[in-house]
């Protein structure tokens, strides 16, 4: 299936700035039907969500919208649809709500390949109650997460396997269902971090084997907020801390305080424009046509970071880190002679914007021997093009 790049560049107008961006994996730019969609919500009438005003009315309505769009993006049910402000706050959410149930003696296990909102939050919950936290270390030498790995540190007392279906700074893609079943055979919950894996591939909560996940739409192509799904019977079980009159309907269970109608709406229209990348998938199953276009996004994506893996590949002094079998289009690199953040303002100097840093991958980075520091990291999107890829190339030649 073919990825038609300059009918999507054409609808990101931050792309007309010229710059070549490769800083996708913290956030893609906006495509005008997203804005068109955000500012459409804030010019009509909206007010606390109901059946009798126009504005209540609408408010409903968006946020139903976005639920089930959602749902289609993830393969789970809409009413399992949690909103936040971000992944970082859900998953804080439900590490507290959780640990109400730990105590000492209790286990929770977590990677040292993860961001750190996938580790602190569940580091601090168990040590509020007094439960012991194990890490399950990566492979520096090539990146990858065995699920052996986490197996070697399960025990009959882990309560909860929390793991990224990819890194964010090496665009790792660790065999989920396969830790699913070592975690569930252990007795334990799994929660998976998809915030990167969202933006590059299907996600589909069964088929991974997740009891919760995170995402955050602004990460593919929406606006900034964050998403948290789950098992309905685990969400339905769980008694999070929240407000005396709010409702105790799941998902509003989860959600504090009222949400922003605006942003789910831009969550509704970037679902959308998605599911339009493949033309004549037909219109029946939004679901389905998301699939068709994460296979084109895939094949777009692999296509470049194949070409850019060759160009790094015969530059002097670069050093690739991102090397496991299967990944995302992220690639973390290092320039001998020069620190990351000089490459970064080289690069920013030729209308290349690629970040460096350890991108709140912490303890991934000290693994791999980089420090706080980290590295340079390149992340490629559904609006990336093959020009972009030769600028970075370019200009990293021009480094000296």
């Amino acid at each position: 299936m073919h990825l038609d790049v300059d009918a999507i560049r054409a609808q990101v107008p931050a792309l007309k700035s010229g710059s070549a961006r490769f800083d996708a994996p913290g956030g893609t730019q906006t495509p005008q039907p997203v804005i068109d969609a955000v500012a459409e919500a804030l010019a009509h009438p909206l007010a606390n969500r109901g059946q009798l005003t126009e504005g209540e009315r609408n408010a409903e309505g968006i946020v139903l919208a976005a639920r089930r769009a959602m749902g289609d993006l993830l393969g789970t049910d809409p009413g399992t649809v949690v909103f936040g402000r971000s992944a970082t706050q859900l998953t804080y959410d439900l590490a507290r709500t959780l640990a109400k149930d730990w105590g000492p003696g209790d286990e929770v296990v977590v990677t040292r390949l993860d961001h750190d909102a996938n580790i602190r939050p569940w580091v601090q919950a168990a040590e509020a109650v007094g439960a012991a936290v194990r890490r399950a270390d990566f492979d520096p030498a090539t990146g990858e997460l065995a699920p052996e790995r986490i197996g070697d540190v399960l025990s009959p007392r882990t309560r909860l396997v929390a793991v990224t279906a990819a890194s964010n700074l090496l665009g790792t893609r660790p065999d989920i269902p396969a830790v699913a079943e070592l975690a569930h055979r252990a007795g334990a919950l799994l929660h998976v971090d998809a915030v990167h894996f969202a933006s590059h591939a299907t996600v589909d909560l069964a088929a991974l084997g997740a009891d919760t996940l995170v995402c955050s739409p602004y990460k593919f192509l929406g606006p900034h907020l964050g998403v948290l799904t789950g098992r309905a019977a685990l969400l339905e079980s769980l008694r999070p801390d929240k407000l005396l009159p709010s409702t105790d309907a799941v998902p509003e269970r989860f959600e504090l305080g009222t949400l922003p109608y605006e942003l789910l709406a831009g969550v509704r229209a970037a679902v959308d424009f998605l599911a339009g990348f493949v033309p004549g998938t037909g219109p029946d199953s939004r679901r389905a046509r998301l699939v068709a276009s994460f296979a084109a996004i895939e094949a777009h994506e692999d296509t470049l970071r194949r070409r850019l893996e060759a160009g790094l590949a015969q530059t002097d002094g670069v050093t690739v880190y991102s090397r496991a079998v299967r990944r995302t289009p992220t690639l973390l690199f290092t320039v001998a002679g020069h620190t990351p953040a000089d490459v970064s303002r080289h690069l920013a100097g030729h209308g290349v914007d690629a970040p460096a840093g350890s991108f709140y991958a912490l303890e991934a980075s000290r693994h791999l021997g980089l420090g706080d520091g980290g590295g340079v990291r390149v992340g490629l999107a559904p609006y990336s093009s093959a020009e972009d890829v030769e600028r970075l190339l370019e200009a990293l030649d021009s480094l000296g």
